[in-house]
């Protein structure tokens, strides 16, 4: 079942316990706005200040009665940094401060000597001096270090507002009525459970509207709901015994979360019928990508939009999240996030066959977008059925930056892929050798997967299936790590296209299993990682510098024996002669979320004598001319002798310079540039004929480094070149253009605005 936390701002205490066993019902009366429903506590506002480095980080500010102040550092610890970093909107905390880290507050000092175990849901559970009560200064105030992770129902705001008091829901599931066999998942319909703080608890049906069902379907990852057989569920109600918590739900439909809803209690100690004595029951339309039959993938394509997607997310280390891109006329582009909210991201993940939205997120959380920036200001009511029919204002390059790229992360069926793999023998959940459970539910069994031609696209579906982010690494030797009690190869061959949503999705062998190097020390691992690097192709560039020149031979040694000039190159009558080499520059921007990095460690570079450099990759760039349809008629590449931080943005600090064997790498929001002028950055087109080509350049073909996203890896570009002159225009990034205007590239347009060089 689907356990999906609620949060959207409401509390749990003991008073609130108290209060919910002394009346009926605990919230106001229905609002005609999706704001959290009233109660009697007061209210407590919390937020992060300072000096802090992210927005996840800094000291701790509590408003109360209408006055901020901080928290002191003594008897401080983890745990209570877990329940602020909750209570901040962060899944956990990674760290905490103490003596005024991020600077000395002002005001009250409003809690001391504060105890917590960890696992309170607010911070009024946590023992302390009480309100107000202090011994302590300013320079004692202590900060919190939040997972960079929000909780459901929580907006990326800086200040928080909860209750002080408060009933909420925790979780929502769906449970079967019908007993008996495995039922496929994700499970589509069933009674609508809620979790309290007493325990689990059955909806009374009482004024139950289809807006219920929707807000129900949307948190349980759903883009709609349906009607259902109502008859069939009263029938086998009568046969069971119900335990009622919650009645009058009174949703208008656009709410992200069931705690933005309007909602009444039962008292604690109520075990009363409602009114018809029916528990509510819901049934939800999945999403194409989670359809379990034939018949539900016919009926849910009937209902996607025709013609080519205009919807995407990118960037995203898990399915239904990534950084929002949108095509307008025949270009991608991304979206700014002024007064980007739940709403509208819901309106976009209901549209791409998710649910509704867990997180609104801005600030190019899942990194920055390259190209236009098409939409600002995007407000949507929740009811629309796409994000286009959405007021929305249209940008020019001063109003918004890709440093305000909005992204978001919608809610996903449970499907139970997550239970099928799992990790051994690594130093933290994030490592270890891959094992996957095979066989029938009646004889499962644990195995491991052969590691031959284990790569970095298999690790990325490995770790999306394990929910641990994006894969830093795939393994195919695992000697260094515990062999464990399952010691059996039961998977060979596998090969994923990296976007699967578990290992069962991707090619691999039958039976018997066929694998080329035996034993465990084979075995395929992984290491996953919260963050990665992401590599883009500053492709306008590569057009502004593309030139010709016929360079002498007398001075291509060191290029020849690099291998940076085509086979013919071999039998020429060297030194005398010269070769014809179409030069560019290319400037290569990280603008994922961590460091690029070589694959292999400094002490396996090898070092070229000629050049007088170190290659850390192998092959770092291919470039290549092709003929529209494919043909490859000239190819050269780039070994990364030097990856280092060119140049940087305005407030990104240079962190990786080859001088003097300096590390090596490309830090987030820095790019490395390789000048036209730099040996083997061309092709050798000596003998290309002339007609017209494509020039593409892919960065990390080999996929040896992990990136977040590889399908923007490739940058296309047309030329003409009649022999004497190329002609260089229409550069891009491979996945910039929409699906038709893409077959028009490929079909060579006009050489309208060409350059002639």
């Amino acid at each position: 079942m689907s356990d999906l936390q609620l949060a959207g701002g409401q509390q749990w205490g003991l008073w609130g316990l108290l209060l919910g066993m002394l009346c009926t019902w605990c919230l106001g009366a229905p609002s005609p706005s999706p704001s959290p429903a009233a109660s009697t506590g007061s209210k407590l506002r919390f937020r992060l200040a300072g000096f802090p480095r992210k927005h996840y980080e800094g000291r701790v500010e509590i408003q109360r009665a209408g006055e901020w102040g901080t928290i002191c550092d003594d008897d401080f610890t983890l745990q209570a940094a877990h329940v602020l970093c909750r209570e901040l909107g962060f899944t956990e905390a990674t760290g905490w401060a103490h003596s005024a880290k991020y600077g000395a507050g002002t005001g009250r000092i409003w809690l001391d000597n504060l105890n917590c175990r960890g696992t309170e849901q607010s911070i009024t559970e946590c023992a302390s001096r009480g309100w107000g009560n202090s011994d302590c200064t300013h320079d004692e105030d202590a900060g919190v270090i939040c997972k960079d992770q929000r909780l459901p129902g929580f907006s990326d705001s800086n200040i928080i507002e909860v209750e002080e008091q408060h009933l909420q829901v925790e979780e929502v599931r769906l449970k079967s009525a019908v007993g008996g066999g495995r039922r496929p998942l994700p499970v589509t319909e069933g009674l609508v459970e809620v979790r309290l703080p007493g325990g689990w608890a059955q909806v009374c049906d009482g004024g139950w509207s289809a807006h219920n069902s929707r807000v129900i379907c949307g948190m349980l990852g759903f883009p709609s709901e349906r009607r259902v057989n109502a008859a069939f569920y009263r029938l086998l109600a009568q046969r069971q015994r119900h335990s009622f918590g919650l009645h009058g739900v009174a949703c208008v439909g656009t709410e992200a979360h069931l705690s933005l809803c309007p909602l009444e209690f039962y008292r604690g100690n109520d075990t009363a019928r409602c009114p018809g004595g029916a528990p509510a029951v819901v049934s939800c339309v999945p999403g194409s990508l989670y359809a379990t039959s034939s018949g539900q993938r016919k009926k849910q394509s009937s209902t996607q939009p025709r013609g080519e997607p205009r919807l995407r997310l990118k960037g995203g280390a898990r399915s239904g999240e990534g950084r929002v891109e949108v095509l307008k006329g025949s270009e991608w582009g991304t979206v700014c996030d002024h007064k980007w909210d739940l709403l509208s991201a819901s309106v976009l993940c209901r549209e791409l066959g998710f649910g509704s939205a867990r997180e609104a997120l801005s600030g190019a959380r899942m990194g920055q977008g390259m190209g236009p920036i098409h939409l600002s200001e995007v407000r949507c009511s929740g009811r629309e059925a796409s994000l286009w029919s959405c007021p929305y204002k249209n940008i020019t390059a001063e109003d918004c930056s890709h440093a305000q790229d909005a992204a978001v992360r919608c809610n996903l069926p449970y499907t139970g892929v997550e239970t099928m793999i799992r990790l051994s023998g690594g130093r933290s959940r994030y490592e270890g050798r891959v094992e996957v459970q095979v066989g029938g539910p009646g004889s499962p069994r644990w195995g491991l997967i052969c590691g031959d031609d284990w790569g970095t696209l298999e690790a990325m579906v490995a770790c999306r299936q394990l929910g641990l982010g994006y894969a830093s690494h795939g393994l195919q030797e695992t000697w260094y790590w515990d062999s464990g009690n399952v010691t059996d190869v039961v998977l060979s061959g596998v090969r994923c296209t990296g976007s699967e949503l578990s290992l069962g999705e991707c090619a691999h062998h039958g039976t018997p299993i066929a694998c080329k190097r035996t034993g465990t020390r084979f075995a395929a691992g992984v290491i996953c990682s919260e963050t990665a690097s992401d590599l883009i192709l500053h492709s306008a560039l590569v057009q502004e510098t593309a030139y010709i020149e016929d360079r002498p031979l007398h001075m291509l040694y060191c290029a020849a024996e690099e291998n940076c000039l085509a086979r013919s190159a071999r039998a020429a009558n060297w030194p005398y002669g010269h070769r014809r080499l179409l030069r560019f520059s290319s400037q290569i921007h990280n603008l994922g979320r961590a460091d690029f990095r070589p694959k292999a460690g400094r002490h396996s570079w090898v070092w070229h004598e000629c050049h007088g450099h170190y290659h850390s990759m192998d092959i770092f760039t291919h470039y290549d001319i092709l003929t529209p349809n494919g043909t490859k008629v000239a190819e050269g590449h780039k070994a990364s002798f030097c990856l280092e931080d060119t140049e940087c943005q305005e407030d990104v600090s240079k962190r990786y310079e080859c001088a003097n064997f300096g590390e090596q790498g490309i830090t987030v929001g820095c790019w490395d540039l390789y000048r036209h002028d730099i040996d083997c950055q061309w092709i050798d087109i000596t003998d290309v004929k002339p007609g017209n080509y494509i020039l593409q350049v892919v960065i990390n073909p080999n996929y040896e480094v992990a990136e977040s996203d590889f399908t923007n890896n490739a940058m296309k570009c047309n030329c003409k070149y009649d022999g004497h002159r190329i002609w260089v225009h229409n550069c891009h990034i491979g996945d910039a253009f929409g699906e038709e205007a893409n077959r028009r590239f490929e079909r060579y347009p006009g050489q309208a605005n060409n350059q002639i060089v």
